[in-house]
């Protein structure tokens, strides 16, 4: 297959790097690079957000129906493009094509949800003691603001980065992952443009991952980016909160998570097991909101356990482009090593494997078998180290409290879920968990784009999605009109 080359995307026109440098995109499968992209520098930001800010009058004052039928075809591109946007994922990022596919469908929902976002009511009358005047609450457009969106679900994390600030007439400098730089940027940039977008709203800055940090800061730092939202690690989300803080300007932080699934005493098993396999190991366990922890009552325990690990036997792993692979590869080499040194950690310390091995496979050595691991305790790095990878963990608890406790005992806080047939004690425990989702009935992975998503704790702030999204992408104005006669002042 060619390797293609592609460029920064400023002004709506595809531009090299200021460097002339560019970077190997590289395929996990293979091992093999898929494409170059242009190696973007801090010269390279400040280029893109000259032209956001330029493109940011018009852009907001474009008529609300014309800005919503740019959104509408951009939905009906995407799904149209699916098959080659499910190409693209597999040999980009390893992803399987029912995730691929996933991620189309729910990228081109996040866009309809943004089309229906521009005319929703942006304001309200507030009373005031002022004689004939209006006094007028009104959310505004922020302005330029700096994207930075993740590999891992790229179709529906670039989309989700940049759809709604869109859609409230900011305009947009994304900072696709060095990971994913043509399905997380490139791909949405074209299909964006093909729909109609202005030259200029959303421009694409891609880097070499050693320049990630020196790019980053100089997009934060630009006085005329006045917001920052951010999906991805912890450990990187927290640096770019506190860059964000230095520079006073709001962000919207999606991180990590320890994610719980409680399987309680009442619970169907069979139903139990079902949900923690798709939960644990969709997209080979590297979603946010992937299943790290089943935490099931003894008295359902023995069963589950067997039942679980025997069908985490079978599943299909592999080439992420055969149809029938469920697990493929990690994202690269490097992330595989990681996973599988927290397996042979948890090993050495006594852990037991129940499916799997922990062994990196595969020419491009990005593979592992999907692993269930019981045994684990405190002084094991998996305990409380996010997996992002296809393992999973089963803890056996003797009571409810016992499970809300292990449950709540991380500082992660994105999302849960609890497997009983007890709607009234599902609805209990789901109070008492502090997360900022939980699924009754349900794994931990689930997203709508009308849904307001995000975590509490070190999974982050802001949320993503329905009216919370639109307050998060524009700002609030206060604004009277002295309508009846003129004010009367003191002197």
């Amino acid at each position: 297959m060619t390797t293609v080359t592609r460029g920064l995307i400023i002004g709506g026109r595809e531009v090299p790097a200021s460097s002339g440098r560019t970077t190997p995109d590289i395929d996990p499968w293979t091992g093999a690079p898929c494409a170059r992209v242009a190696a973007g520098t801090p010269q390279d930001v400040t280029r893109a957000i000259d032209a956001a800010e330029a493109a940011l009058g018009d852009w907001a004052a474009l008529a609300p129906s014309r800005r919503r039928a740019i959104f509408l075809r951009a939905a009906n591109l995407m799904e149209t493009r699916t098959p080659e946007a499910v190409a693209l994922m597999a040999r980009e990022v390893g992803g399987a094509a029912p995730w691929a596919g996933f991620n189309a469908a729910l990228a081109a929902g996040i866009l309809r949800e943004a089309a229906a976002a521009v005319t929703q009511p942006t304001g309200q009358l507030l009373a005031t003691d002022a004689p004939g005047a209006y006094s007028m609450q009104i959310r505004v457009p922020i302005g330029v603001v700096a994207a930075i969106a993740p590999w891992n679900a790229p179709l529906i994390l670039g989309i989700r980065a940049l759809a709604m600030p869109l859609a409230m007439g900011n305009t947009v400098v994304l900072k696709p992952s060095e990971d994913a730089p043509l399905a997380c940027g490139l791909f949405l940039a074209d299909l964006l443009h093909d729909a109609g977008l202005p030259a200029g709203v959303l421009n694409v800055v891609t880097n070499d991952l050693a320049d990630a940090a020196e790019v980053v800061a100089a997009l934060i730092a630009d006085p005329r980016v006045r917001l920052v939202n951010f999906t991805g690690s912890t450990a990187v989300g927290r640096r770019v909160g506190v860059l964000s803080a230095e520079h006073l300007k709001p962000a919207v932080l999606e991180l990590g998570g320890k994610n719980a699934l409680v399987v309680l005493a009442d619970a169907d098993v069979d139903h139990a097991v079902d949900a923690a396999a798709f939960g644990s190991f969709m997209n080979s366990g590297q979603i946010c909101m992937s299943t790290d922890r089943v935490i099931v009552h003894r008295a359902r325990a023995e069963e589950f356990t067997a039942k679980f690990a025997a069908k985490i036997k079978t599943l299909p792993y592999g080439d992420p482009s055969d149809p029938a692979t469920v697990v493929g590869p990690v994202v690269s080499a490097r992330a595989a090593r990681r996973v599988s040194a927290l397996i042979q950690d948890a090993t050495a310390k006594g852990a037991q494997l129940l499916a799997g091995t922990g062994r990196v496979e595969g020419d491009a050595g990005a593979l592992l078998a999907p692993v269930v691991l019981t045994g684990v305790t405190r002084e094991m790095d998996i305990h409380g180290g996010e997996i992002f990878g296809p393992a999973t963990v089963i803890h056996v608890v003797d009571s409810v409290d016992e499970a809300v406790d292990l449950a709540n005992d991380t500082p992660y806080g994105l999302t849960a879920g609890v497997i009983t047939e007890d709607l009234a004690a599902g609805i209990g425990v789901a109070r008492r968990l502090r997360t900022g989702i939980v699924h009754v009935n349900d794994q931990t992975v689930a997203d709508e784009p009308q849904a307001p998503f995000g975590g509490v704790k070190d999974s982050g702030y802001g949320r993503f999605g329905g009216q919370a999204g639109i307050d998060a992408f524009t700002e609030t104005r206060w604004v009277t009109v002295q309508a009846h006669g003129h004010a009367a002042y003191p002197f």
